[in-house]
């Protein structure tokens, strides 16, 4: 089974939460409500520098992806 890159998570428990789930390396689950970030596996890389870019833009994508699916459901 081929996997979305990014999936939208719900949880009753946590009503105010908005989850997207990233299934692609590095694997992690982000709130976009507070962009607290929970990683599935540890991330090891001596350029912390080029590790900051990229993990900024896969929020930025988290963000657009959310964006995206939001506008498919209004419409």
């Amino acid at each position: 089974m081929e996997l979305p890159k990014f999936l939208m998570g719900d949880n009753s428990d946590h009503q105010d939460a908005i989850y997207i789930i990233h299934t692609e390396y590095p694997r992690f689950i982000i709130n976009l409500v507070d962009d607290e970030i929970e990683w599935f596996e540890s991330l090891e890389r001596t350029d912390e520098e080029q590790l900051a870019i990229e993990v900024a833009g896969l929020i930025e994508e988290a963000s657009a992806f959310y964006d995206r699916e939001m506008e498919q459901f209004q419409d």
